[in-house]
């Protein structure tokens, strides 16, 4: 998978599919939404079956799942984001909080009933999930959440703790402690997802415009470049794409993370790892990871910090971990700027490298990149010794 297209599990269902037609002109509504991902598009599915005379009108900038929903982990997950007592002080109290997470736990199966009765093959597998200890600093935060879980009133139906013997039934992970189990996640194909939903409400009568992007929102009417939607109710539905409305550019932080997949591992491979209930995984280490075994046999992760490429776009340049690609010693600059130019020379901002400092004007080529089209600098050149070769002046971020 390269950077650049939209996703892998677009790939695997044979690329983008063909557009929509976009909106031919002026119309009116009962209800106009605006993006066509999950949440748009199940928005549409409820209001139709609760209401099937509703004329309702999806816009869509893209396509139908061109956004976080075809190109996400594959979690279908009853966890709480944030703070349990934050949540707490700010709603219902306990009680309230309890009761969220009771609609969040029914939500799987809900998901997984739609996809039975709509014909929707998303790959949904309903294994739980696995929180891996691979330290006794990890396995001991571990066993603190489960304290606190068990003083919300969990018990083992809601998570239970699974020791090195137990865990290894399930998934082999090289050092692990333990693991806390959940029953309440699922994994599935999230571009699979997608398009099951588009079809489903594209069958229902929900009229679904493509490469339509929404130029401007006001009172009852959304605008695009082929015409306006009056409507009496208008959902923005954008998400993380909200920032591209007028006016809406603080109205949501957008924030991303990048994912890898393996390519598919042999059955010995499988037998080695186990992970044949096809439980999602994350750890307790200090970095986000959440990953599942495919159906096509692979692995779906976020790359660890230190295997991680620049990123793709200059608008969303930053730094990143040091790298044992190119790292002398674990200096605080990705990659480093070696203290002289001969490949494989000691890092000007690590001590004790014996290599002279060198000036390090205005920052590391990234844009450069072969990746990183028209940004007018130029490329860097890998050599296989540890630092890569630096021009001698780096154009600015």
């Amino acid at each position: 998978m390269h950077n650049g297209e939209v996703s892998y599990w677009w790939q695997a269902r044979g690329g983008v599919p063909p557009r929509r037609p976009s909106l031919p002109g002026s119309t009116e509504a009962d209800v106009c939404i605006v993006g066509a991902g999950y949440t748009g598009l199940w928005t549409a599915y409820y209001l139709k079956r609760a209401d099937p005379g509703l004329r309702i009108v999806v816009l869509e900038a893209n396509f139908a799942g061109f956004g976080a929903s075809g190109r996400n982990g594959g979690w279908v997950t009853a966890t709480l984001p944030g703070s349990r007592a934050r949540y707490a002080r700010r709603s219902q109290g306990v009680a309230g909080v309890r009761e969220l997470e009771r609609h969040l736990r029914e939500t799987i199966d809900e998901v997984a009933r739609v996809c039975d009765a709509e014909g929707i093959d998303a790959g949904l597998v309903k294994g739980g999930t696995l929180t891996v200890a691979t330290s006794a600093a990890q396995d001991a935060r571990l066993r603190q959440q489960l304290d606190t879980e068990r003083s919300w009133g969990d018990g083992d139906d809601i998570v239970r703790y699974l020791d090195q013997a137990e865990l290894a039934g399930r998934l082999r992970v090289a050092g692990a402690a333990g693991a806390l189990y959940s029953p309440h996640c699922a994994r599935i194909q999230p571009a699979d997802l997608a398009a099951g939903l588009a079809e489903v409400v594209s069958r229902a009568g929900v009229l679904l415009y493509e490469s339509t992007p929404v130029t401007s929102l006001s009172a009852g009417i959304a605008r695009t470049p082929a015409g306006q939607v009056r409507a009496p109710v208008i959902l923005r539905c954008t998400e993380g794409f909200t920032a591209d409305i007028p006016g809406q550019h603080r109205t949501l932080l957008p924030m991303n993370s990048s994912m890898i997949a393996t390519g598919p591992l042999s059955d010995e491979a499988w037998k080695s790892i186990g992970w044949d209930g096809l439980e999602t995984l994350g750890d307790e280490a200090h970095a986000y990871i959440y990953a599942q075994r495919t159906r096509d046999g692979r692995i779906a992760a976020p790359p660890t910090a230190s295997a991680r490429a620049p990123t793709t776009t200059a608008r969303s340049r930053r730094r990143r971990s040091p790298s044992s690609a190119g790292s002398c010693a674990g200096c605080s600059r990705w990659p480093p700027k070696p203290g002289s130019t001969t490949p494989g020379a000691g890092c000007s901002g690590c001590r004790g490298t014996g290599a002279p400092p060198s000036a390090w004007i205005r920052g590391p080529a990234w844009a450069g990149r072969a990746a990183i089209p028209g940004t007018g600098s130029r490329p860097l050149t890998w050599p296989a010794a540890r630092s890569p070769t630096w021009p001698a002046v780096s154009p600015a971020r």
